[in-house]
């Protein structure tokens, strides 16, 4: 929880997969009163956002060295986590490396129990074919759990200000150089009983 990582009882977000940790760092320095964690399996990246954390003293984001899931599934207590982002994650096009995509059933259970009530699901991507599957992993998860219902929202269109600050990743930007659009989904957990 918030309070047992960061001492105190801040709404918690975590940025699975942070790359080089410019959105995770800008959301920090934007909204000072929540806490961050961001995950990473890549040492030279954990130590490089580390470095920038230090430099610009930030004390409400921190990083974690781990794969995504088993962060998700073993690390975060139960209705801990405000928000979870995963931005531009590998998409494995290939039709026989689809098990490997991190948004599946299971994945999709563990976020769902992770999450606080109405507590949000973000996800962004260039692969149009990714971005539907994972819409159909939403649906398939409420119409086979009705409890566990995860809502498609509107994705806010104000990212740059409003209450709805957003900054892009490095793959975002990269991307929309080369002409790409990407998608987003954003849901929303159901109110638990």
């Amino acid at each position: 929880s918030s309070s047992d990582i960061f001492g105190n009882d801040y709404p918690l977000e975590v940025d699975l997969g942070c790359g080089d940790g410019s959105f995770l760092i800008e959301m920090a320095q934007h909204y000072p009163e929540r806490n961050f964690l961001g995950v990473e399996r890549l040492l030279g990246r954990v130590r490089g956002v580390c470095k920038r954390i230090q430099e610009l003293g930030l004390t409400n984001v921190m990083v974690l060295r781990l794969e995504s899931q088993y962060t998700l599934e073993y690390l975060l207590e139960p209705h801990s986590v405000s928000r979870l982002h995963l931005l531009c994650p590998d998409p494995w096009p290939k039709a026989r490396h689809h098990k490997r995509r991190l948004v599946q059933q299971e994945f999709l259970h563990i976020l769902h129990k992770v999450l606080i009530a109405e507590g949000e699901f973000l996800f962004k991507t260039d692969d149009a074919e990714y971005h539907e599957w994972a819409l159909e992993q939403v649906e398939s998860l409420n119409s086979a759990n009705p409890e566990k219902t995860m809502n498609p929202v509107p994705w806010p269109e104000d990212e740059e200000e409003g209450s709805f600050y957003y900054p892009k990743t490095d793959f975002q930007r990269l991307w929309e150089a080369q002409g790409k659009k990407v998608m987003a989904l954003l849901c929303r957990s159901a109110a638990k009983q």
